[in-house]
C-alpha cells in the first residue's frame, strides 16, 4: 500500500531535507560503523619476523632436526615391516585373531614411543617456535589499533564470523606492516626456564588455589 502525501505537506517534508542535511546525514554517517576483516594467524606467519625465524631455526636448531630425522627414518624402517607382516596375516584365511592384536598392540606401542621420542628431541625447536609468536602476538594488538586508525575503521573483526565482505574491507595489509614495524625481528633461542603463556597462566593459577598456611598463635 503507498502512502500517498498531500502536496503542502511533500513541499514541507522536501525543504526541511534539502535545508538541513549537515543535521541529519552525519549523525546517520556516524552511526554506522566502519568494518575490516583481519585474519590473525595469516598475518602472523607473513610477518617479517615470523619468516625470519623460520629460516635463522633450520640453521640454530639443524643438530634437533637432523637428529628427529634419522630417529623418524629409523622409526619407519623398525615398524614397516611389522606393519606388513600383519597385513600379510590378516589376510590368511584362519587368521590367528589373539595373535593379530598382539602384533597391532606393538605396533601401535612402537608407534606411541616414537612419537615421545620425537617429541623429546624437537622440544626446544617447537619451544623456539612458541616463543617466536609469542613476540609476535605481544605486539598485534597495537598493530591493529594502528591499522585500523590509519584506515579509518571503527570495528575490526575476524573471518570466521564473515559471510561476505568486499576487498576494501580486508586489513590484513595493513596490519602486517604496521606489525613489520612494530616488531621486525624476534629472538629466536627463549632465555633459560621459559614457559609459553599458557604454561605460565596455568602455574600461576595453581600457585593462587593453593590454600595459605595456617597462622599459628601463641
Amino acid at each position: 500500500m503507498k502512502t500517498i502525501l498531500k502536496p503542502a505537506l511533500a513541499a514541507a517534508l522536501a525543504v526541511t531535507a534539502f535545508a538541513a542535511p549537515a543535521i541529519s546525514t552525519p549523525a546517520m554517517a556516524q552511526a554506522a560503523p566502519q568494518i575490516g576483516v583481519v585474519n590473525i594467524p595469516a598475518v602472523v606467519v607473513n610477518s617479517t619476523a615470523y619468516q625470519t625465524a623460520q629460516t635463522q631455526r633450520q640453521t640454530t636448531y639443524a643438530p634437533q632436526l637432523q637428529q628427529a630425522e634419522s630417529r623418524q627414518t629409523a622409526l619407519n624402517a623398525q615398524i614397516q615391516p611389522l606393519i606388513t607382516a600383519f597385513n600379510t596375516a590378516r589376510q590368511q584365511p584362519a587368521a590367528d585373531q589373539a595373535a593379530l592384536q598382539q602384533q597391532a598392540l606393538q605396533i601401535q606401542q612402537l608407534r606411541q614411543q616414537g612419537e615421545a621420542e620425537l617429541q623429546q628431541i624437537l622440544g626446544p625447536v617447537a619451544l623456539s617456535q612458541a616463543y617466536v609468536e609469542e613476540q609476535i602476538q605481544d605486539q598485534l594488538q597495537a598493530a591493529i589499533q594502528n591499522a585500523a586508525r590509519t584506515q579509518g575503521v571503527t570495528l575490526v573483526i575476524s573471518p570466521d564470523v564473515v559471510l561476505h565482505a568486499e576487498a576494501n574491507h580486508n586489513l590484513n595489509e595493513a596490519v602486517l606492516q604496521q606489525l613489520n614495524v612494530l616488531i621486525p625481528a624476534a629472538q629466536l633461542v627463549p632465555p633459560a626456564g621459559w614457559l609459553p603463556r599458557e604454561l605460565r597462566e596455568q602455574q600461576a593459577a595453581a600457585v593462587a588455589a593453593q590454600p595459605a598456611p595456617a597462622a599459628t598463635g601463641r
